[in-house]
Order: C-alpha cells, then sequence, then structure tokens
C-alpha cells in the first residue's frame, strides 16, 4: 500500500455546505498520509459535497458523480450531504462507481470511513483537530445551527436536513476564537435561520454575538439568512450599536402580497415586512438590506406579481436574488392548484431582476467619490488589480470593489480605497493611504 493518499473535493451548494466539507478536510488533516489536492486528475479519492435544495442541484450533483464515477484512473468516491439525506433507496444502483453514500451524522468518523474503504488499519492522528478554511484565511463561514422548523411550503430542507438543533454556544465561541487567532477577521454567522438560534437551547442570537464580539482579534461580524419574524428590536439594537456587527443583514423575503405569504405559510405580512424595512433604515440609516423573492408560486396572480414589483421599486432594497418557484416533490406545495407555466415563471422572473439592476445600479452609482473601509480579498495578477469587500458586500453573493494601490498592500489587511466609478457589477477605486486599521 501507498504510504500516502491524495484526497480531492468538490464541494456544492450553499455556505453552510462549505463548512461541513471544511469540517472533514479539518478531520482528515490530522494524519500525514492524507493529501489534497484541486487535480481530480492525482486524487486517490475524491469526495463530493451535495446539495439537493432544487432539482436543478440535484441535477447538478448527480452530473458531478458521473464526471467523478467517469475518471480513467477510477478514484475511491464518497458522496456526502443533502442527496443521501433527500433520498438514500437507489443511490448505490445509480452510481455504482460511489463506494459510499454518507450523512452528517457519519462525518465524524470520516477517517474510519476512508481507512476502512482502503482496507487499512487506522492510524493514530499525528495533529489535533483544527478547523481548514476554504476561503481566504481572513474570512470564515460560522455555522451556528443545522435544520429548519419554519416549514415553509416550497422548500424541503427540513425533510432532508431535520429540524433545528442549535450549536452550543461554548462550542461557536471556542471555534470562533480558534479561526481569529489564526488571521480571521470576519466572521460570517450562517444557519438556515440565524434568528431562531438557541430556540432548542434557551439562549439567543444577540447573546451569541456579544459573545464572540468579546473575541479581540475580531473585526466584522456579518449576518445571513435572519427571517423576518425573528429580526427583533433587541436584533435591531444590536446591529446598530455594537461597532463589530456590520450594518449589514439578509433577510429572505420570498413575496409581499399576503395571500402568497399566507400560501407559502410565511408568518410575516406584507404590513410587518414594511415595518421593518423602515425601522431598519430609520434606526441604521446606512444599512445594507439583502433579500430573496420567489416568483411564479402556485397561484401567484398578475396583480400579486404586480404588487412584488411595486414594492421593489419603492423600496429599493441594496441586493437582491430572484428565482422561479420550483415544484417539488413531498413539499405542501406540490400538490398545489393554479401551477404557473414555466414560460410565465421566466418572463416575470426577467421582470424583476431588470427593476433590481436598475435600482442596484443607482444606489451603487451614489457611492462614487466615497471612501470606504475595504478589506482586501485577493490580487488579480493578470489585471494587476485588488479585490476586496466594504462591509455592504458579503463574498461570492455581493458587488466587489476593484482598486489599485500606489503602495503593496497586504491580502487580509484593511485599507481606505476611494470609489471612483460603477461598472457592470463591480467597483472601481484606489488607494493611496497606508492602512490605520
Amino acid at each position: 500500500m501507498d504510504d500516502h493518499f491524495t484526497i480531492g473535493f468538490v464541494s456544492l451548494g450553499c455556505d453552510k455546505n462549505r463548512v461541513d466539507t471544511e469540517k472533514v478536510i479539518s478531520i482528515l488533516s490530522r494524519y500525514d498520509m492524507f493529501l489534497f489536492s484541486h487535480d481530480k486528475q492525482k486524487a486517490d479519492i475524491i469526495i463530493v459535497n451535495t446539495c439537493a435544495f432544487l432539482a436543478s442541484a440535484r441535477k447538478e450533483a448527480e452530473s458531478v458523480i458521473n464526471e467523478m464515477s467517469a475518471l480513467k484512473h477510477k478514484p475511491i468516491i464518497i458522496v456526502m450531504g443533502c442527496l443521501p439525506l433527500y433520498k438514500m433507496e437507489g443511490l448505490d444502483k445509480k452510481f455504482p462507481k460511489v463506494s459510499a453514500f454518507i450523512t452528517p451524522k457519519d462525518y465524524d468518523r470520516i477517517d474510519e470511513i476512508i481507512f476502512d474503504l482502503l482496507k487499512q488499519e487506522k492510524v493514530p492522528c499525528q495533529r489535533e483537530f483544527s478547523r481548514r478554511l476554504t476561503t481566504p484565511m481572513h474570512y470564515a463561514y460560522l455555522k451556528i445551527a443545522d435544520g429548519c422548523n419554519n416549514r415553509c411550503a416550497f422548500c424541503k430542507i427540513p425533510y432532508i436536513r431535520g429540524n433545528y438543533k442549535s450549536t452550543p454556544k461554548d462550542i461557536l465561541i471556542e471555534e470562533a476564537k480558534s479561526l481569529c487567532d489564526k488571521g480571521v477577521k470576519e466572521l460570517i454567522l450562517v444557519a438556515q435561520d440565524i434568528t431562531k438560534y438557541g430556540m432548542d437551547t434557551g439562549d439567543r442570537l444577540v447573546s451569541l454575538i456579544q459573545e464572540l464580539s468579546k473575541i479581540k482579534n475580531l473585526s466584522w461580524i456579518r449576518l445571513l439568512y435572519c427571517y423576518p419574524d425573528g429580526v427583533t428590536d433587541e436584533l435591531v439594537n444590536e446591529i446598530k450599536n455594537n461597532p463589530k456587527v456590520l450594518k449589514y443583514i439578509d433577510i429572505p423575503l420570498q413575496h409581499i402580497a399576503d395571500n402568497v405569504l399566507v400560501s407559502m405559510h410565511r408568518r410575516s405580512r406584507k404590513e410587518q415586512i414594511i415595518n421593518l424595512i423602515t425601522n431598519l433604515k430609520n434606526q441604521i440609516p446606512n444599512i445594507v438590506i439583502r433579500s430573496t423573492f420567489m416568483v411564479g408560486f402556485p397561484g401567484e396572480t398578475q396583480e400579486d406579481f404586480d404588487e412584488l414589483c411595486t414594492f421593489i421599486k419603492e423600496y429599493k432594497l441594496d441586493n437582491v436574488g430572484f428565482f422561479k418557484y420550483s415544484r417539488e416533490e413531498g413539499t405542501p406545495s406540490f400538490d398545489y392548484k393554479n401551477q404557473i407555466s414555466e414560460r410565465e415563471k421566466s418572463r416575470r422572473l426577467k421582470i424583476v431582476q431588470s427593476l433590481q439592476e436598475e435600482i442596484s445600479a443607482a444606489k451603487n452609482r451614489e457611492r462614487i467619490g466615497k471612501t470606504v473601509k475595504v478589506l482586501t480579498d485577493s490580487f488579480d495578477k493578470e489585471h494587476l488589480f485588488f479585490v476586496g469587500r466594504s462591509y455592504a458586500e458579503a463574498p461570492d453573493i455581493d458587488f466587489e470593489i476593484l482598486f489599485t494601490s500606489t503602495f503593496p498592500l497586504k491580502l487580509g489587511a484593511f485599507y481606505d480605497v476611494e470609489i471612483l466609478d460603477y461598472d457592470k457589477g463591480y467597483f472601481i477605486g484606489k488607494t493611496d493611504k497606508r492602512s490605520t486599521y
């Protein structure tokens, strides 16, 4: 047997999946015999972390599995994540070249599983467990819970991942301290709904944020996926008054018409949503609000859609993602009457996307001439500019700031960047001041 085995990863889906992938990498990193490579052609073992939220995600996962199965050097293939949770039955017949299908309960013993597949006796760990990142070393996602209790009529997550389960606060604080000791400056809190944190343990999100804020070398805390009914006055005050909490919030609203919200099994209604948005903007004038909306939900009338368009134009959220309703078997909405055609869903999607593009472009042009604090993520060697983000941009999903400098910069450091222009989804800027942060 070889002394070393090279492992490759393919991580699909959301940032919660990314954290799970990092956990598996971290467990395997304790052994000298396991090496890691981005080149799948060199990998003895390939682990595919799958998403199964929508039919399109399952199709992508299956395509990747087939691609890995077709590799001529015949690596050991392990499939983890939501696809095995979604439907384990029949996967072994559908993908006969996959050696193991594993679910989250198996992640802690991924090393044992691999030793069994290699037909080798498990050796002692050479190192202690330490979180390995797939992001740049200066920011990390902190997954504070798994599962969901919201039971929206269109969503399979509760059926795939189970009920909401908060990670104990002491474990999260210890993990966060370890990450920050290694250079992480921005922690991005994620869960299916972070506002429900502690509902099962007697804790609460604000308490967690306050404890995280005590970590001396942590600069930014970013909040993603806050369901509107969970954004309490206490949370708003914490965002407003805590200097480490970015004035940025992601609130998946999904729709604004009351009858659609009722059909979706959402708890918030139009008046509550408008009051929340208005309160956030009044309390925190510079806050950036991100959201997602669905079009083409069964029974969404033209009047409902027009109401959504009016809301988008009137309340001008900063960054918005839109997606078409996907009819998922096993969810309540699968059996709803008045299903809307794909053609009509696509038509509506184009309209709202076009509306938001104009709104975002106008809001972004207002930032020209302003100087913002930017966290430097990377350097583009081909075009010779740095890439970074201010408080207003989350990684991967929002706009980027491309900027030049008159002096050498350090990745993962903060700099004051003057915004010179905005063009086609990104900002252009420059810095000529050395960091004072």
